[in-house]
């Protein structure tokens, strides 16, 4: 990275590239994550700019990282420069440049588990020059300010500042264990699920979201009863799994299942709303080649019947394509 040079100081832009991460993300460890270092260098690369101004930047605790009055004024001059600076060296090195350097990825817990680790090992092997630091978190992570490239979301996508790619759409069902058919007893009507335990994705405002079905064009909306509500659907599948509710789950995950006995796809006509999975990247005037062959091999592999847009027990309705917004 350039080094800026005043007054006989000379400055590393990879230390202000630190420094704004740790004074945006108030956290060494965040910004260790999203600049693709060991928190020991970005440690050093802080302490080497406080030796190189002569002043602190950071007040620090054991749990907190706060800026200082000095920290602050630096930080109001600095982040439009590192932003330009890198831009314009991005710009620069991606024309005619083959995909190389660090690619940063966000997603899903349940999605990086069972997707992208089954995608990337033939991504990597035909972009030998990228490395992949991928985040995988239960929250939707800010691409801006987290330093990262590109991240796979579920559901609408009310960002309007990001570029986004639709890669397909999840087909969800109604599923519940033996085990709990047995002792519940088997629901008769859609109708009837208002009355029986459920495991449900986290509260929305301290309540559940009703559960929305169609039916040749009958919509049906239910209030739930749920059980147990979690935050990731990877535990949402083990819950229903072993037997503690009924819940929606993502035909990729259930459909082994449902064929080997272990699950129950309850009422086959009613049909859950489904979810679109798009690929996000914040707008800019030039993707770096990374990023644009990430955007492209995942386009690629998300095809109808495989992987996570195979749904083998549910016919016509796994057939529809993965569009482009």
């Amino acid at each position: 990275m350039p080094k800026f040079e005043t007054a006989n100081l000379m400055i590393d832009l990879n230390s202000l590239r630190a420094f704004e991460k740790v004074a945006v993300l108030q956290s060494f460890t965040a910004a260790a994550r999203a600049l693709g270092l060991p928190k020991s260098n970005v440690s050093r690369l802080i302490a080497k700019l406080e030796a190189d101004l002569g002043t602190r930047l950071f007040q620090r605790t054991t749990r907190d990282v706060a800026l200082t009055l000095t920290g602050e004024a630096l930080l109001e001059r600095c982040a439009d420069i590192i932003a330009k600076v890198s831009d314009a060296v991005d710009y620069v090195g991606s024309l005619g440049s083959e995909p190389r350097g660090l690619l940063t990825i966000s997603a899903g817990i349940g999605f990086g588990i069972n997707v992208l680790a089954e995608q990337l090992p033939d991504f990597l092997l035909r972009f030998p020059k990228v490395v992949i630091a991928l985040d995988l978190e239960t929250r939707q992570a800010d691409l801006v300010a987290e330093g990262i490239d590109v991240a796979v979301r579920m559901g609408p996508m009310p960002d309007s500042s990001m570029m986004s790619v639709k890669l397909g759409t999840l087909r969800r069902y109604i599923c519940a264990a033996p085990s709990y058919l047995a002792r519940r007893g088997m629901p008769e009507s859609i109708g009837d699920l208002a009355h029986h335990d459920t495991v449900e994705m986290s509260l929305h405002q301290g309540r559940a979201r009703p559960w929305s079905f169609t039916r040749d064009g009958e919509i049906r909306e239910i209030k739930t009863k749920p059980r147990a509500c979690v935050n990731e659907a990877l535990t949402v599948h083990r819950l229903v799994l072993n037997g503690v509710g009924i819940g929606l789950l993502s035909g990729y995950l259930c459909a082994p299942e449902i064929k080997d006995g272990r699950l129950v796809q309850l009422f086959p006509d009613w049909h859950p709303s489904s979810i679109d999975v798009s690929i996000i990247f914040p707008s800019r005037r030039e993707l770096a080649p990374a990023v644009r062959a990430f955007a492209d091999y995942m386009k690629e592999v998300s095809r109808p019947g495989d992987l996570w847009l195979d749904d083998p027990l549910f016919g016509d309705r796994s057939s529809e394509g993965p569009s482009v917004i």
